[in-house]
């Protein structure tokens, strides 16, 4: 679920200002379009093909890319992303590390994590995403990492993400989650601290401090973290995780022990 929530706010977002180069006589539809993908994705869809047809180009591709990753549908987004960026690429407009990072994101979403590898390189290699937007794409190359098994590249990148990324709950919660699952717990309940600090309501934050405080034998922690997560979202995979986790308790108290899976 987390997956899923980042790419839609990763893709609904409109490119930082200081990874456009120029102000394009198209960018005022663009505008438009963008914020139709968000409110009625169907019509921004109809109107980004439109546009496409009559040279809305990476503009318009990555319009229906928005539109299609509001509604779930991260394969056919990351497609027309990877188009997008593709097209941006052969104009040498500085867009396309964006649109590729928003392709990478997608592709994570839709399960694909050698996609979403490929993608995200390429943004990255490209040196022209900086502050927010250079943040994100390597948090999401670092969820990628970590999805292949390799967790301390993953480290590597979440730490740089947090220098551009920082204000992101997301990226806290992913730094707790792989230090807990590296073994650095003081890192692990520092990290997910500062999450908590930023997303108290988030299910899955409340989810992951319950699973740090099971690991430091935290039971009290574990219990009132865990109990949080199932209030917050009873019917998501956070919080059925965080019942299943206090379904170990029982009458009698044992020691706390982290939900499987995670």
């Amino acid at each position: 679920m987390i997956l899923i929530l980042a790419a839609v706010q990763a893709a609904t977002a409109p490119a930082p200002k200081a990874t456009v180069p120029d102000v394009d006589p198209r960018a005022a539809r663009y505008d438009r379009c963008r914020q139709l993908a968000v409110s009625d994705p169907a019509a921004a869809r109809v109107e980004a093909t439109r546009w496409a047809a009559s040279g809305g180009a990476w503009f318009a591709r990555q319009c229906a890319g928005l539109a299609l990753a509001q509604q779930g549908e991260f394969a056919a987004a990351a497609t027309e992303f990877t188009a997008a960026a593709k097209a941006a690429d052969a104009a040498r407009d500085k867009r396309a590390a964006n649109y590729w990072a928003q392709a990478g994101n997608a592709r994570l979403a839709a399960g694909d994590v050698p996609g979403a590898r490929a993608a995200l390189d390429t943004a990255l290699v490209a040196g022209t995403l900086d502050g927010l937007a250079l943040g994100e794409a390597q948090l999401d190359h670092a969820r990628v990492l970590v999805a292949a098994g390799e967790l301390p590249a993953a480290r590597r990148d979440i730490d740089l993400a947090l220098a551009g990324a920082g204000d992101d709950p997301l990226a806290w919660l992913l730094s707790a989650t792989l230090a807990r699952r590296m073994g650095n717990m003081t890192r692990a309940k520092t990290d997910i601290a500062e999450a908590l600090r930023r997303s108290p309501d988030d299910a899955s934050v409340q989810l992951e401090a319950g699973n740090i405080a099971a690991s430091t034998q935290d039971e009290a922690g574990a219990r009132t973290a865990w109990a949080e997560a199932a209030r917050l979202a009873p019917n998501l995979t956070a919080g059925q995780h965080a019942r299943a986790a206090l379904a170990q308790f029982g009458d009698a108290p044992v020691s706390a022990k982290v939900p499987a899976g995670r």
